[in-house]
């Protein structure tokens, strides 16, 4: 029995300790990823203090002016900054991909671990995941999004719904393998409850795809917001997005480019950095390649 015990609260090895965060940080991607996300999520927390102009002030007189020392990225149809509104656009940007990777996560896991570990439930679950995965992302987010309206919040249960499904099947596959584990097995034998098997020896186990999935989900997250900002799904006008700033230059591209080109870069440093991240995030956490490098 004592050795039973033993082997219940010993687990697998999970994310986070020092030997993971040495690898993770002479992990190329990963260092790269990191900076320029960080870099993108500094500006967001720094954008009262970076901005040089009222973002939603208008100036008719300084319409489509060229990127200068005056106006960075030059001005809008408005004559309002572009510099300033696509420093606020990723303050709501990134803070739609967040609170979308928070629900997602949370309703994901809840939904894999249930699915994985309860048979039962199996069936139901699943089928029902199947059947959201069945519309196409972005179609069923503006469906979601027309049905509701265009707001912040709104996104987010829209993308929330685009994207759970996915997180829970790769839960859902982690838990299925986690449960038979000789460690779970001992838990069950000592007379653990199913809460504390799932909360202490599975899904602790299971961080690592998951974690890597949510990286991957921010970055569509911040794609997602902008194509629905773009076509007027997003925070309502004057609030800036990246994607209505596009949105707003898109019928001037050859008079004032700089109108849809630096929203543009932003969203493409962002993604990419989100990207790379995940990539790291893999490599280190995936066993076959610690095998690989091993």
């Amino acid at each position: 029995m004592a050795d039973a015990a033993a082997i219940a609260t010993a687990g697998a090895a999970r994310p986070g300790g020092p030997s993971t965060l040495r690898r993770l940080f002479s992990h190329r991607l990963f260092v790269t990823g990191i900076v320029l996300f960080g870099a993108m999520v500094a500006v967001a927390v720094f954008a009262d203090l970076l901005a040089t102009h009222d973002p939603t002030r208008i100036r008719a007189r300084e319409r489509f002016r060229g990127p200068s020392a005056a106006n960075f990225f030059g001005t809008d149809n408005f004559g309002r900054d572009v510099f300033t509104r696509v420093i606020y656009g990723s303050r709501v940007s990134l803070e739609i991909g967040f609170y979308t990777v928070v629900v997602t996560a949370i309703c994901g896991t809840a939904a894999g671990a249930a699915a994985g570990y309860f048979r039962r439930l199996d069936e139901w679950v699943m089928r029902t995941m199947d059947a959201l995965m069945a519309f196409p992302s972005i179609m069923l987010a503006i469906a979601i999004t027309a049905a509701l309206g265009p707001s912040k919040f709104n996104i987010v249960i829209a993308l929330a719904f685009v994207y759970v499904p996915r997180t829970a099947r790769i839960v859902r596959g982690s838990v299925l393998v986690v449960r038979e584990m000789d460690y779970v097995q001992a838990a069950r034998t000592v007379g653990a409850g199913h809460g504390r098997i799932l909360a202490k020896h599975v899904l602790p186990n299971c961080m690592a795809p998951l974690i890597v999935q949510l990286t991957f989900v921010f970055a569509y997250a911040v794609i997602s917001e902008a194509v629905l900002s773009f076509l007027g799904m997003g925070p309502p006008p004057p609030t800036p997005t990246w994607g209505n700033v596009i949105a707003e230059g898109r019928d001037f591209i050859r008079e004032a480019y700089w109108i849809t080109l630096f929203p543009g870069i932003a969203i493409a440093i962002t993604v990419l950095g989100l990207n790379l991240l995940g990539d790291g995030l893999r490599d280190v956490f995936d066993p076959r390649m610690k095998i690989q490098q091993g």
